[in-house]
C-alpha cells in the first residue's frame, strides 16, 4: 500500500518561506505523532512521502479538517504562538496522516500544490 502525508497551508497568509517551512515541519511531526505507529513505520520505510498543498483560508482549512475526521484520517492543526510574523492564535497548517494515498486523495486530491 502506497502511503503519504499531506500538509495543508493557508495561502492567504503569504508566509515568508522560512516561516512556512517551520510551520509545515510542525504539522508533519505532530500529525505523524498522532498516527498509528505501524503506519508511520511503514511510511518511513517507503521514504516518508510528503506533499504540501494550499487552501484559501482558515475556513477552508477547518472544512478539510472535518472532512479528514469523517474519513478516519489523523490530523494536526497548527496554531502559531505569535512570536514572529503572525498574531498569536493564527491557524497556519493542517497535517494529515500518514495514511494510504488513496484514502488521503479522496479528501485532498483536488487541492493544488503550494
Amino acid at each position: 500500500m502506497a502511503l503519504k502525508q499531506v500538509i495543508l497551508v493557508r495561502s492567504d497568509l503569504a508566509l515568508p518561506k522560512g516561516k512556512m517551512a517551520a510551520q509545515v515541519a510542525h504539522a508533519s511531526l505532530e500529525a505523524a505523532m498522532k498516527s498509528d505507529k505501524q503506519l508511520v513505520s511503514a511510511w518511513r520505510e517507503e521514504g516518508g512521502k510528503k506533499v504540501v498543498l494550499k487552501v484559501d483560508d482558515d475556513k477552508q482549512m477547518l472544512a478539510f479538517k472535518e472532512l479528514c475526521a469523517r474519513a478516519g484520517l489523523k490530523t494536526a492543526l497548527i496554531i502559531d504562538a505569535g512570536h514572529t510574523v503572525l498574531a498569536p492564535g493564527t491557524m497556519t497548517c493542517l497535517g494529515v496522516g500518514p495514511d494510504s494515498e488513496e484514502k488521503i486523495d479522496k479528501v485532498t486530491g483536488k487541492l493544488k500544490m503550494m
